[in-house]
């Protein structure tokens, strides 16, 4: 298991977000990097963490930061995660790049990581 600290390097990352853009580590040059990792769209705890981030997005920003959402679900779940709840930052797929824990949800053995931030 890979364990990272708070300043560690981001790994390059290039993937669709749910605006069907895509995003990678170097547009975010200059400013510093949220990746918010979770394990599921539309959970409780996921829901809950999620909607903080929107609520508080702007306040995020005024430190010079952006949040980027990454889970192992699809872009279409993704799609209806964010729409249901209004989102103001993009999900992206966790094509593996990642993949830091396991941990059983919901009967189901995930792997990925969460909520680490990195700054470039």
């Amino acid at each position: 298991m890979t364990h990272l600290k708070e300043g560690d390097k981001a790994k390059n990352f290039e993937a669709e977000d749910t605006g069907g853009n895509k995003i990678k580590l170097a547009d975010f040059k200059g400013k510093n990097l949220v990746l918010y990792f979770y394990p599921k769209d539309d959970t409780p705890g996921c829901t809950k963490e999620a909607c903080s981030f929107r609520d508080n997005i702007n306040g995020i920003r005024k430190l010079n930061a952006e949040i980027v959402g990454v889970s192992g679900d699809s872009i279409e779940s993704h799609k209806k995660f964010t729409e249901k709840y209004s989102l103001n930052f993009p999900l992206i797929v966790d094509s593996g790049i990642w993949r830091l824990w396991r941990e059983k949800f919901l009967g189901k053995e995930i792997h990925g990581n969460y909520k680490v931030d990195f700054h470039h």
